[in-house]
């Protein structure tokens, strides 16, 4: 039995209090198809797997959401993350949950490598599961955040797609890797070294680095700051400006290159925001900046 299906008939099974979440739980399987644990890759033993929640009214290609979860590559699981991606749910739009691996299975870059491997999946399942390529959005909250902004950002002559299963079959003549519509940005880090070493130091990236050799070259490349330029898709980030796990000046960095690349962007501040958490009135503020910033780059 998957985690979800477990999940959904302990919501159901619950005494009559139920939560808004296990509410939702047990109402989504009447309106949303879930195919759970598919296996996109495997290496050395570790099987990386991803859920399709689609809704069960659907005709068609729909739009399509790629979720990253955070957790400082250090932890966190797509399950933890399900109350994330019900707004878009209830926006009609596909979501593809993505889990990847973490410090303790393997080191930097292999949770960038994965998401890579997660986007050329849909890419080549496009048709199987009615995801509208032209209207791909990548996001993710915190580690997930860096993750989408890498997803979406690192061109393929990076190298950290090329053992993923269909990259032959891409060089063979099969579905390039997808160039999203949006990347959608929650609180992500996005300069490594200003976290690996000085005042910025985080103990989860140390983590997720351990004692590999050249780290710091390492992290430039896995830093979205080193990829800025002009021919990228549009990016909305989010962060409160008192988050005490990513530093804020990740955001306004980001904001400042990419604005000074050209690139269509939007840096939304939640005044005195931590580190997600936002409050209700906060959200309902950061959601009606989502739909505006789509709505301005023709999304929806």
């Amino acid at each position: 039995m998957s985690k979800i299906a477990a999940l959904l008939i302990f919501a159901a099974s619950a005494s009559a209090q139920l939560s808004p979440q296990e509410t939702w739980a047990v109402q989504s399987q009447n309106h949303y198809a879930i195919r759970a644990n598919i296996v996109y890759g495997t290496w050395s033993g570790y099987e990386a797997k991803l859920d399709v929640y689609q809704r069960r009214d659907a005709q068609g290609p729909q739009p399509t959401v790629m979720f990253i979860h955070g957790g400082g590559w250090v932890l966190g699981t797509k399950e933890a993350s399900v109350m994330s991606i019900v707004p878009w749910l209830e926006m009609g739009w596909n979501v593809v949950n993505v889990e990847y691996r973490l410090s303790h299975v393997a080191l930097a870059p292999a949770a960038v490598e994965d998401c890579l491997c997660a986007l050329r999946w849909i890419a080549i399942h496009a048709k199987d599961y009615n995801f509208d390529l032209t209207k791909l959005i990548l996001t993710g909250e915190s580690a997930g955040g860096h993750l989408a902004l890498t997803t979406g950002m690192i061109p393929p002559a990076a190298g950290f797609d090329r053992q993923c299963p269909g990259a032959s079959f891409t060089n063979a003549g099969g579905p390039p890797l997808p160039k999203p519509a949006a990347i959608i940005n929650w609180y992500g880090i996005t300069d490594l070294n200003d976290m690996l070493d000085g005042p910025n130091t985080r103990a989860y990236a140390v983590e997720w680095f351990g004692s590999l050799p050249n780290r710091e070259d390492l992290a430039r490349r896995l830093s979205p700051l080193t990829y800025v330029r002009k021919d990228l898709p549009p990016i909305l980030t989010i962060q409160g400006d008192a988050d005490p796990i990513v530093p804020y000046s990740n955001a306004t960095k980001l904001r400042d290159a990419l604005t000074s690349a050209g690139v269509p962007n939007q840096l939304h501040t939640v005044p005195g925001g931590g580190h997600g958490n936002f409050k209700a009135d906060d959200r309902v503020k950061i959601y009606i900046t989502i739909h505006d910033f789509l709505t301005k780059n023709h999304i929806i």
